[in-house]
């Protein structure tokens, strides 16, 4: 369901409430609620309960991984870039003093943006090539391109282990390749003891063909850590923990096509919706995560261990 990239989410922090809300009523918001402003304020309720992300979301995402406005780069070697988001002074844009976006993008020269969008779906492989993982696994099927899943990661020490559960839809749209996620309520799966509920408020990945055998691959997170960081889990999210995921999803691409072979290489079914298994579940049940409900935890003045 999700990616061991959400090793990074843990670094990613909720706008203020006035920017969240800002959203939600100047424009569709990036959970494919569809638009309104202060003369639809009365269609909000029915607009809220379209939580399936649309055409226009994947749009909208796609636009945010090729935009260049207000982003600053943290790394850039051998094909692989990092960014985070900065807003200028005077915009008008409350922020914390925590990171809020995170884009990684990878140019890939000799896997197909078909293969690499495999990978991100493939739960099994996942458990192969991803050492963060603690758990995952899918719960319903929410659509034919939509489902409902729940993950949790390993953290650097000394910072608490995180979880999330997540709506995840997939487009392809005119040969290339969207994912995205956003975190959501679900009554059967509270907040766990021992693990901190982060919110994925816009997490995805963007993948164009450059041509039969090679890509670029972008993701892309917006993420509520649920806590107070220090300052070293900033700085390594851009230059260590990014570039190092960004390496291990390219090796996992290489390697994918030869484990495929040997393991239900016809069972793909993010491709082929009728190989799906899992129970289904009306997307009304579930309601969109917000940060406010959940428990802070200041981890800010643990220091960085070996």
């Amino acid at each position: 369901m999700a990616t061991g990239i959400r090793l990074i989410k843990i670094l990613l922090d909720l706008p203020g409430d006035d920017v969240y809300k800002r959203r939600l009523g100047a424009r569709r918001n990036h959970t494919g609620v569809r638009k309104f402003d202060s003369r639809t304020r009365g269609t909000e309720l029915t607009a809220m309960s379209c939580i399936l992300p649309d055409d226009a979301a994947f749009c909208d995402f796609r636009q945010l991984c090729l935009s260049a406005e207000n982003w600053v780069n943290k790394y850039d070697k051998e094909g692989i870039q990092v960014w985070m988001e900065v807003f200028p002074s005077g915009k008008g844009v409350t922020r914390s003093s925590k990171i809020h976006k995170i884009k990684c993008k990878m140019t890939i020269k000799d896997v197909s943006a078909a293969t690499m969008y495999d990978v991100i779906h493939d739960g099994q492989y996942r458990k192969k090539w991803d050492p963060t993982t603690l758990e995952s696994f899918d719960i319903a099927r929410l659509s034919d391109h939509a489902d409902v899943g729940y993950y949790s990661w390993l953290c650097p020490n000394p910072i608490k282990n995180r979880d999330v559960v997540t709506l995840r839809s997939w487009r392809v749209m005119d040969g290339e390749y969207i994912v995205i996620n956003f975190s959501v309520k679900h009554a059967k799966f509270p907040p766990r003891e021992g693990l901190v509920r982060a919110i994925s408020i816009l997490t995805g990945y963007y993948i164009k063909p450059l041509g039969p055998n090679s890509c670029s691959f972008i993701y892309l997170s917006e993420a509520d850590p649920k806590g107070f960081l220090p300052k070293w889990v900033v700085n390594k999210a851009s230059q260590v923990l990014a570039p190092k995921v960004m390496r291990c999803v390219y090796k996992a691409g290489q390697n994918y096509p030869e484990w495929k072979r040997q393991n239900s290489p016809d069972q793909k079914p993010w491709l082929y919706p009728e190989q799906n298994t899992l129970p289904t579940m009306d997307p009304a049940e579930l309601a969109i995560q917000r940060g406010d409900s959940l428990e802070n935890v200041d981890e800010s003045s643990q220091a960085e261990q070996e």
